[in-house]
Formats: structure tokens, sequence, C-alpha cells
């Protein structure tokens, strides 16, 4: 009845891991990983020699460490490795994946340490035959050996008080004086106890509880303590650390919107696609490792199957040695189940794990694939409603310029609309790519402001010239022909810029200039300094003021030679009168001061020579070299056939500017 008893045992235990393996043969197509910590299992008793026709597992311990790397290094690149993006379904898939990965990295562990103790059974029944043969188990034993002192003589010492009560006041001294002694080695073997504890602990905080495959796996598991635990090593400090190892989330300037924010966003989601794959593809090769490695525990566990229901199919034995071989046969199949379940299953489950965590990057992936479309489709959009702003600019310039050309006829006119067409389609495009790479300009303000505050003191002297450009143009401003002063250089206008003048050098006597061939660049912001001031004509006029300068006897007749000079002046002035009284009309429409009409003035006056007469007179500035020729023969021909002139004129007269250039 006792065998029949242990075949049915055995039997409902086969069934329970029976259907553990076929969980994880079923897991097996998709694996993906998780992490779970457990302490590692004890070696059952191993089978004495002879008794038992299983086989000797072949283990491979570097296997077993490959695995347990893998699923680390899986499991930071899966906390830690993946970007976060901004968008809020992210926090729920980094949970899920941190939850995912810490399951599978805790029962990866777990199941290590079964098959350590799979490994240290097998080779401590070959050689040991069952001794402990490392340090921290030596401790356990003791540990628990004063465990069970300390409760025996506690219950010793419970069991003298209960009796002193009730004992006669004689015999009290000597139960008090057993229950003292007692209580002193209770203390003695709690003091014991606890250096035991203290020693363990030491032992096991600082790699050394074990060595070979047992020692290598405490020391791994202490890198990962935020899912395994640590005693050196609090939880607020491994929260921290996982803190600061994360990526940097989204840029300031990715949140600023526009085609640049649009961009920055796209290129983040394309960045977490990639990292997203990556770690799919490393959670494809952990879950082919941990396949490999549950491949030979399966096949034990299914060998100790086969071979415990061959025993169980056996005939009933009559002999009673026969019989207890069986039995023992039996228990140590049993033990065996138990080992290889330890180790196998949480290697099934972490393969489920694993499956769960590449669906949950899966869907991850997914959603910031479905968010870069939407992404992608609003930078084209931008791009295009660029492209059509720009065009449109484009065609307001060229339907400008068109129009300018066509209905304006002055040339002055139509360079300043020019210029003003070019500012203004400048600032429309920089308005366009402003509003259309960045719609949020709150981000950039300090960083706008330097720019504009390095801008101003680098380029100051470009910037003024810029602004002296609009006070050139304007109504008293300059243009294209007139002649001009500046800097002691008179000369002809020929080109004006946004930033500088182009000025061609004339030369000479000071009635009769000519062009030297050279051209003089200035400056517009030489408008603003005061040291060199810029002379130009009144707009609207070209004439100057020219003086014929005699110089009279004292004694001579003064008045009649003025007045005959006064009538040549008169006679010369009168070829060229009519535009000189035009463009005094031009005058009196610009400006709001009264101006009296240029005509000729005769003046005397004494000067360092003697006594002099001069008579003033307007002449047009493209025609007074030749007009200066023209008065000078006539002023010498008066001279040689009037004789009261010629008797009043002691010297021989000339011909000057009033007004130099």
């Amino acid at each position: 009845m006792k065998r029949i008893d242990l075949i049915y045992r055995i039997a409902s235990h086969i069934l329970v891991i029976v259907v553990c393996v076929l969980m994880g043969g079923d897991a097996v197509s998709d694996g993906q990983d998780s992490n779970k910590n457990s302490q590692p299992q004890s070696p059952s008793r191993p089978a004495s020699q002879g008794s038992t026709n299983l086989p000797q597992l072949q283990w491979d311990s570097n296997a077993v460490l490959h695995h347990l790397n893998q699923v680390v290094n899986w499991y930071r690149h899966m906390t830690t490795g993946i970007r976060d993006v901004g968008l809020p379904s992210d926090a729920i898939y980094q949970d899920s994946a941190s939850a995912l990965g810490g399951q599978a990295v805790q029962l990866a562990f777990q199941s290590a340490k079964a098959q350590s103790a799979l490994i240290t059974g097998q080779q401590g029944g070959a050689s040991n035959q069952g001794a402990d043969n490392t340090q921290q188990q030596r401790i356990e034993q003791l540990r628990a050996k004063t465990t069970g002192q300390i409760d025996q003589l506690q219950k010793q010492v419970d069991e003298i008080s209960a009796r002193i009560p009730k004992t006669a006041a004689s015999k009290r001294s000597g139960l008090i004086s057993q229950r003292d002694a007692l209580k002193a080695q209770l203390e003695l073997q709690k003091s014991l106890r606890d250096a035991v504890q203290k020693m363990s602990s030491f032992i096991e905080s600082n790699g050394e509880a074990a060595r070979g495959l047992e020692g290598d796996i405490n020391r791994l598991a202490q890198s990962v303590p935020e899912v395994l635990g640590h005693p050196n090593t609090g939880k607020a400090e491994t929260q921290d650390k996982i803190a600061a190892a994360k990526p940097p989330s989204k840029s300031g300037l990715a949140n600023s919107g526009g085609l640049i924010g649009d961009a920055m966003t796209l290129y983040d989601y394309t960045t977490v696609i990639r990292q997203i794959s990556s770690v799919i593809k490393e959670t494809n090769y952990t879950h082919d490792v941990a396949d490999q490695l549950r491949k030979p525990l399966r096949d034990a566990l299914r060998a100790a199957i086969q071979q415990s229901q061959q025993l169980a199919a056996q005939s009933a034995a009559s002999d009673p040695q026969q019989l207890r071989q069986q039995r023992q046969q039996l228990q140590e199949i049993n033990d065996r189940f138990k080992q290889l379940s330890n180790a196998l299953l949480p290697l099934s489950q972490e393969l489920i794990v694993l499956n769960n965590a590449r669906t949950n990057l899966d869907q991850w992936r997914d959603s910031i694939v479905r968010e870069s479309t939407y992404v992608l489709r609003s930078v084209l959009l931008r791009v295009l409603a660029i492209l059509v702003a720009l065009a449109a600019v484009l065609v307001l310039s060229e339907v400008w310029r068109r129009v300018t050309f066509r209905y304006i006829g002055d040339a002055r006119r139509r360079r300043q609309f020019l210029v003003l067409r070019r500012v203004v389609i400048g600032f429309l495009v920089c308005v366009v790519l402003a509003f259309g790479f960045l719609s949020q300009f709150s981000s950039l303000a300090t960083f706008a402001g330097f720019i504009t505050a390095g801008i101003a003191v680098g380029l100051q002297a470009v910037l003024l010239s810029i602004a002296a450009y609009f006070f050139i143009i304007g109504r008293y401003g300059i243009r294209v022909g007139d002649r001009i002063s500046v800097a002691g250089i008179t000369g002809d206008v020929v080109d004006i810029g946004l930033v500088r003048m182009y000025v061609l050098e004339l030369a000479g006597t000071g009635l009769d200039f000519y062009p030297t061939g050279r051209i003089v660049a200035f400056s517009n912001s030489v408008l603003f300094q005061t040291g060199t001031p810029l002379f130009r004509q009144i707009p609207g006029t070209e004439y100057t003021w020219h003086e014929v300068v005699v110089r009279l006897a004292p004694d001579a007749n003064h008045r009649a030679a003025e007045e005959e000079l006064m009538a040549v002046v008169a006679e010369v002035y009168s070829k060229y009168r009519g535009e000189i009284e035009r463009q005094h009309a031009a005058i009196e429409r610009r400006v709001d001061i009264q101006v009296d009409m240029p005509r000729p003035e005769a003046r005397l006056q004494f000067a360092d020579s003697g006594l002099e007469l001069l008579v003033r007179y307007p002449v047009e500035i493209r025609q007074a070299p030749n007009t200066d020729e023209e008065m000078t023969r006539r002023v010498l021909a008066l001279i040689a056939t009037d004789e009261t002139v010629k008797a009043a004129v002691s010297g021989t007269p000339k011909i000057r500017s009033a007004i130099r250039g």
C-alpha cells in the first residue's frame, strides 16, 4: 500500500510538471524578457551510488552566466536605452517595459540559482556524498543549530519559571539557580546567533557567499540592485541612478513649434523608433538564449518522466528488499522532478514575460510611427505653405518692378521705388521664413536679444550707412547726376547704394571743372559727420553764382563804369535767363521760405588793393565755362571801345566763383 501511495504522489507531481512544460513549449515561439529574484533552491539529497538508473546531467555553467548577462544587458537597454519623446502614452509603455524587464531579471536569477543548486548537488553527490562544501552552507548549518538550542533553552526556562510558584519555599532556591544558569546559556547562544547572522550578512554583501557558479550569480545580482535589492543600496539611490541614466527628453527648441520644431520632433521620433527596433532585436536574441538554456532541462525532465512511468509500470514485487529499492528510486526521481521544475518553471515564465515585453515594444513603436506620420505630414504642409508664400512674394516683386518701369518716368523716383521694393520684399521674405520655421518666439527671446546687441555693435557703421541712405533719397536728398562737395572733393554723383555712394571726381581752377577719371566712394554715414559737411544744389536747380571783378581808379567816374558793366553782364545773362527763372520757380514749389529771383547785381566796395567794382550774376553749372568765356570777351571789348570805362579801370578784370563748387 505504501508503494501504491508513493506512485500516486509521483504521478500527480508528474502531471503538474508536464503542464508547466507544455506552457513553456507554447511560449517558445515569441520570447521576450523580464526578471524576478528569489532565493536559490537547496540541492536535494544525492542518491546513493548504484541505487538509481538516472543519468548524470551535463551542465554548462558558462551558458547560465551568459544567459544572466544577456538578460541584465537587455534590461538596462529596455529601461534606459529608449528616449522619451513626450507622448502621453510613453509613460504607460515605459512603466510596462520597466515592470516586465524587472520581472524577467528576477525569473532569470531564480532559474539560475536553481540550476546552480542542481550542479552543486550533482557534483557534491559524486565527490562528497552530500557534505556541505561551501562556507555559506556551514554558516547556515551553525545558525540553524544555534537557533534550535535557543528554542530548547527557552522552553526549559519557561518550564522552570512555571514550576517555581508551585514549589515549596525550601526548594525554590535550587530551581531559581537552575533557571539563572539556563538564562545565561540562553544569552550566550543568542550572542552566538547574532555573530553568525552578522558574518552571514557580511559574506553575502561582499560577494563571498559562495564560490563557483553560485558566487558568480550572487556577484552578478549586485549589478541590478534596483531589481534584486542590495543591502548597501537604498531605494531612493537606485531610483536616482535610473533617472540619471535615462536619456533627456525633448529640447525646448523642439517644443517651440513651427517647421524647426516639427523637424526636430520628427528626428526624435525616428531616433526612438530605431532605439525600440534595436531593443526588439535584442529581446528576440534574449528569448533564443533562454530557450537554448531551457532545452536540456526540458529533455532531462522528459527523461525522468519516462523513467518514472517505466518504474510505475513494473509488476508488483513481493521481496521487501526489492520494494525498498523501488521506493528509493521513486524518491530520487521525485527529488529530481522538484529540482528540474524549480529551474525549468522560471525559464518558461521568463519566455512568456519576454513575449509580453516584445508585444509592449511593438505597440510602443507603432504608436510613435503613427505620430511620426502626422508630424511628417505637418512638415510637408508647412514646407508647401512656405514655398507658396515665397512664390507669392516673388510674384509681387516682379509686378512691382514692371509697374515701376511702366508708370514712373523720373529716374530718381524710379530708383527710390525700386529700393523700397527691395526693402519691402526682403521684409516679407523674412516674415514668411520666421513664421514658417517658428511659431513660438518666447524660447528664442533671450537668444535674439543677444544676437541683436551683437549685430548693433559689430555692424554699427553699416547700420548707420543704411539709416543715412533713407535721408539721402529723401525730399532734399541726393540723386544721380547732382554735383556735390564733401570732404574737400567736388564731383557728380554716379551711383547711390544702400551703404555707399559713388562720385565722379572733378578738378579745375574754380570756374572750369573737368573729370579727373577717378571715382570716389563715400559711406552714406558721411551725412551724419559734422566735420565733413556735404554740399549740393537745391533739388530742381542747376545754377551757381559767378562775379566779374574790376579795380577802379579813385578819381574815375564810378557810376558810369558800373552802368556800362551791368549792361554787358545783363546782355549775356539774357540768353539763359528763362532757364534760371524756371529753376527758381521749382525752388518756390519745393521749399517753404521766400527766395529772391536770381539776377545780376553790382557792388562797389573797398578792397586791399583799392576800390573794386564787382558784378555778381547767376550761371548754369553745365554751361558755366562757355558763359564765363563770353563774359570775358564782352568785358574786354567794353574796356577797349569805351573811353570812360577804360579811364576808370586801373587793372586787369577777373572772373571768379562766388561759391566754390
